[in-house]
């Protein structure tokens, strides 16, 4: 208001005076912010800059705060505190070789040097006074906090011995790969099937199965990635802004496309505030998401708002026909039909009734969804696609909005995230490992998307096998996963675990119980290349170890990558290098071959035919010899991790064009920027022309549907139907008449064929990687394997576990959402930085006014909640901002170290715990199958070389409600189901701030419980799971190399596990 103000004589005397501000619109400050004369920018409009120009980074100075210049070498790596993979900038002292601050890096693509506070609060955890920075071998019981030092060499040898002889005897998928936070973008893919097991284990049902899965069974990708930023209309199932899955790189593209004109919508029952910044905010009931989407895909079909064209061309309706409804026509207009006709029950009005959201403003959005059309864009990762039982079907009805509108892979709209992910092309690749786990995925799961991680301790009980050498990289179930006392169990008895080798950055509750604790760097202290979705590019980033490239810009030889680091601080890439060398020490297990330098002879000289010259053809060809490779394979020296990053750049035809540019060979291109697009506006790809002389190969034949398929089998028996033309006249390809041998597609179920197009208009398009290369709105996949009602095989809802019909409010009862974090932490990867613990350091209960009335309980009390295997206490948080009957609690913080002599401090050698800015200190007691935690000590000053430790403040660390949470494992799509059943009362005298309590006898009672929901391979012809789906490390599909496929298949393992028996069973 300071243009508008008018000041009186005495008011304009004493704003000379200085007494009174200055108000009036002939200031300085007013005329700057009304544009009177204009103002100079410091940057052109959407750029920053402050950022030194990329050419000055190896000489850059800058003035410190006394006025005295520090010169800096500025090198790029990036962030690893989340999923996003930001580019950072680490400025190093060139005095002292250190790390002096860390910035985003205005080169990377994705992130585009805005950086939310985890990316620059890495330094914390570089620095941090407790961090390991040695290996530590046990020296003591598990779990009894005695460890003792031992070097790499040690350790790798050890390691590397109980790895070949579990290999030699036959038990290869005893070795377990256990991982949190992926990177290296398929570098440990390659590592295990240099292995030949069936190792890799992940973290993605406690995270985005039901979300992968729903979206996989409509076109087998499975992660949306949306064009945000040229959205008309945006629909989030999410707290997006602030927290989601690469979180800062869209929030940044929708906030863009908002500016531009762009409204957002937000489904969540809380208060976000990403939807407190939307124009409309849903606050669903959980579990009801999919029959509001439905309710707005009514109102899209009813006032035909839908993509006919689309929906005509892309969609699978005459199977759904055929399959669903044979007795109709089999026409579009019938389709149309029987879409009204399905869905006509989910009105607004009916998702009102679920939902409680308003029926008008359901409506609202779904003509704004309609209206957007191809410019729709959308996202869900976790939420209620994790939170319910059936949440994979609130996924598949989200996608279901984008196929209505014809917005699949548009500008604006919502692609597959392959379309813009960046695959590496690397060396030598090993083949694909031909054994099932079934500890990974077992028959009971044959959709999981992926590995059943979540119940690793239930099926350890069980006796469904037991581990050799189980890996933990960047990776703490006990503290991350529900029933952690129930690791704890499992960690803890060497019969289950024989060696447990915990890779870590940080101390982790998971790591308490390992037989070894390796230190593993932090962002800039490794190397790897990260690429995700983030818009409608592709692009890749380069994390590397920043003081190792530092000191050979300076002229030093660096060896591995911990002489560079503090303490000995190594990485994941040259450890797994060095341990696979080690592992196949004579090279007679086939393992060494694929770690061999790709550019050295045995002499160690460089090949003047190295891969640099060979982007033509691959020198991991299988067709290509050691002239063609041009290195001498025997006795060839190991590969180094430059040679590694070298092949995959200059393989890179865009980047190596690039490079040149600059006068650079590709690897020191990415060394010097830290990322690289190689690809911009990559829309509709699946309208992408393909060669019609496909069509007149022989084992080629085109479905009733259009469907282009190759049939894998050399001497399989396919009779065509009759043999028709195409007469293409298209630009891309040679203009003439083909012919093809049309089939009908019941005439190849009993051949293995490949989707290699669809016929569109009489051009062969690209499609999509489903069974029809179309949009599988309806699902003859699972219809085969059992699930044949029409609530599974097409978009639909399914009723959660956590539904009203299954809620006695009355008795007290009330749901618990535990699905939200907050934008500072990332389960415990991002532990251990002092900035970001004093941001946040407490996980509330939300409760609603309504619920603290009715339990008389105000903000600061304390309550106890109960779930089904036991409780937790923990303060509230008395807001609106929550739906009435629903609880609420981040679950991001509660990190805890043990005390173990009952001083109320955390024992064990070498600072086990660390973190003494975040981690209580905790008394646990173990009664068996009953556990109890009792926090002894909270956060407060210490003593350190970092004098802001003795300025900690805060006390709280929050509360570990995830200890408390029973397993809920989705009988389709395996995803842990996170809401839970509650009851919030009181607490009691005898309870304390933080007071955990669990029964892991009842916690496998309930494990048991949900497995009798599920429907177990094998399906149609005996396999264990859809050989279309993805699946991590997959065995090969082809005819004739397909054995793990199959129900009786190898499984790596001495004994398989028979259900009906309830044991194991030996394997002849």
């Amino acid at each position: 208001m300071g243009h508008e103000f008018d000041p009186s004589r005495i008011e304009k005397f004493a704003e000379r005076l200085g007494v009174i501000s200055n108000r009036t619109e002939e200031t300085k400050k007013q005329r700057q912010r009304r544009g009177v004369d204009g103002v100079n920018r410091i940057a052109p409009e959407g750029q920053l800059g402050s950022y030194p120009d990329p050419e000055q980074w190896h000489d850059w100075v800058e003035y410190e705060s006394e006025g005295l210049p520090k010169e800096y070498s500025v090198v790029p790596t990036a962030c690893f505190n989340c999923e996003a993979g930001c580019g950072l900038l680490t400025y190093i002292d060139k005095a002292t070789g250190e790390i002096r601050k860390i910035e985003g890096n205005p080169e990377h693509p994705g992130s585009r040097g805005r950086n939310c506070a985890k990316g620059p609060a890495t330094i914390n955890q570089v620095k941090d006074p407790q961090r390991i920075l040695y290996p530590l071998k046990r020296d003591g019981p598990r779990g009894s906090g005695q460890w003792t030092r031992v070097s790499w060499d040690e350790a790798l040898e050890d390691i590397a011995s109980e790895m070949r002889q579990t290999i030699k005897d036959g038990r290869e998928n005893e070795i377990t790969y256990h991982v949190g936070r992926p990177g290296h973008e398929g570098f440990m893919d390659r590592v295990i099937n240099a292995w030949g097991l069936d190792g890799h284990n992940s973290h993605t049902n406690i995270c985005s199965a039901g979300a992968r899965a729903g979206y996989a069974f409509w076109q087998k990708y499975d992660r949306p990635s949306a064009d945000f930023a040229n959205a008309e209309f945006i629909l989030l199932l999410s707290a997006h802004l602030e927290s989601g899955h690469y979180f800062n790189p869209h929030a940044q593209r929708i906030i863009e496309g908002v500016m531009e004109g762009g409204q957002l919508a937000v489904l969540d029952p809380r208060l976000s505030n990403t939807a407190a910044m939307s124009d409309f905010w849903l606050p669903t009931q959980p579990g009801s998401e999919a029959a509001v989407l439905l309710a707005m895909a009514n109102v899209i079909l009813e006032e035909g708002l839908y993509d006919e064209q689309f929906l005509r061309t892309w969609v699978n309706w005459q199977q759904f026909l055929d399959e669903a409804h044979p007795h109709r026509e089999r026409t579009f207009e019938t389709y149309l039909d029987v879409l009204r006709e399905t869905y006509a029950d989910f009105t607004p009005a009916y998702a009102e009734a679920e939902s409680g959201v308003d029926a008008d403003m359901i409506a609202k959005v779904g003509r704004k969804i309609g209206t957007a059309g191809s410019r729709f864009a959308s996202h869900i990762w976790r939420s209620a696609a994790s939170g319910n039982e059936g949440g994979w079907q609130v996924s598949r009805t989200l996608h279901f909005l984008s196929v209505l509108t014809g917005s699949v892979g548009t500008k604006g709209g919502t692609a597959p995230n392959s379309w813009h992910k960046f695959e590496p092309e690397m060396p030598n690749e090993p083949p694909r490992q031909q054994t099932w786990d079934e500890m990974q995925l077992p028959p009971e799961w044959p959709f999981a998307h992926y590995e059943m991680s979540q119940l690793l301790p239930y099926f350890l009980k069980e006796g469904r096998g037991e581990l050799s050498v189980y890996f933990t990289r960047v990776f703490n179930p006990v503290y991350t996963y529900p029933d952690g006392f129930s690791w704890i169990e499992a960690l803890s008895d060497e019969d289950k675990v024989g060696m447990h080798v915990a890779l870590t950055p940080t101390w982790n509750e998971t790591a308490y119980f390992a037989d070894y604790v390796l230190p593993m760097g932090h962002s800039p202290e490794r190397h790897d290349i990260q690429s995700q979705e983030t818009h409608a590019a592709t692009w890749v980033t380069y994390r590397q170890p920043v003081q190792r490239e530092y000191a050979e810009r300076e002229g030093e030889d660096v060896d591995r990558t911990y002489e560079a680091n503090p303490g000995e601080v190594w990485e994941e890439d040259e450890f797994w290098m060095d341990l696979s060398w080690r592992v196949d020490e004579d090279g007679d297990l086939g393992i060494r071959e694929y770690f061999e330098s790709p550019y050295r002879d045995n002499e160690g000289e460089e090949s003047a035919s190295g891969a640099a010259n060979e982007r033509e053809g691959s020198v991991n060809d299988d067709a290509a010899d050691e002239d063609e490779r041009g290195v001498d394979t025997d006795n060839a020296p190991q590969m180094t991790v430059d040679e590694y990053y070298r092949y995959i750049f200059e393989h890179e035809d865009n980047l190596v064009e690039v490079a040149e540019e600059k006068g650079m060979d590709p690897l020191e291109y990415m060394k010097h920027h830290g990322a690289f697009e190689a690809s911009q506006n990559e829309y509709e790809l699946h309208e992408e022309p393909v060669d019609p002389a496909l069509l007149e190969h022989g084992a080629v034949f085109v479905d009733e549907y259009d469907t282009i398929h190759r049939v894998l089998s050399a001497d399989a028996d396919v009779d065509a139907a009759e043999t028709a033309t195409l007469d293409y006249d298209g630009d891309a390809f040679e203009s003439r008449v083909y012919e093809h041998d049309r089939v009908a597609l019941g005439d190849l179920e009993d051949v293995e064929t490949t989707v290699e197009g669809v016929l569109v208009d009489g051009e062969p398009k690209r499609g999509f990687p489903s069974p029809t290369g179309k949009q599988q709105f309806y699902s003859k996949t699972l219809a085969d394997w059992g699930w044949d009602d029409e609530e599974y095989t097409i978009p639909h809802y399914l009723k959660s576990h956590v539904h009203p019909e299954n809620i006695d409010y009355e008795a007290g009862e009330m749901v618990l959402v535990p699905t939200f974090r907050l934008p500072t932490q990332i389960h415990s990867r991002s532990s251990n930085s002092k900035w970001l613990e004093e941001i946040s350091h407490n996980n509330p209960v939300w409760l609603h006014s309504k619920d603290a009335e009715r339990l008389d309980v105000e903000t600061g009390d304390l309550v106890r909640v109960e779930t089904d295997i036991g409780y937790y206490v923990n303060e509230v948080w008395v807001t609106e901002s929550i739906k009435p009957g629903i609880a609420a609690m981040s679950h991001h913080m509660g990190q805890w170290k043990i005390d173990r002599d009952g001083d109320g401090a955390a024992d064990g050698d070498y600072d086990e715990g660390g973190d003494p800015y975040g981690k209580v200190t905790v008394d646990l007691q173990d009664g068996d199958s009953t556990w109890g935690m009792r926090q002894q000590s909270g956060i407060g000053p210490f003593n350190s070389d970092d004098p802001d430790s003795a300025r900690v403040w805060w006390t709280d660390g929050g509360v570990p409600q995830n200890l408390t949470h029973a397993p809920h494992p989705d009988p389709i799509s395996g995803m842990h189901c996170w809401h839970q059943k509650v009851r919030v009362r009181p607490a009691t005298e005898d309870d304390y701030y933080g007071d955990v309590y669990v029964d892991t006898e009842r916690s496998m009672e309930i494990y048991r419980e949900w497995v009798e929901k599920t429907s177990p391979a094998p399906g149609p012809d005996g396999v264990r799971r859809p050989k279309w789906l993805k699946r991590p490390i997959a065995p090969p599909t082809d005819p004739g190399e397909d054995d793990a496929w199959f129900i009786d298949g190898p499984v790596g393992r001495e004994n398989r596990w028979d259900a009906e028996n309830f044991g194991p069973q030996r394997h002849e």
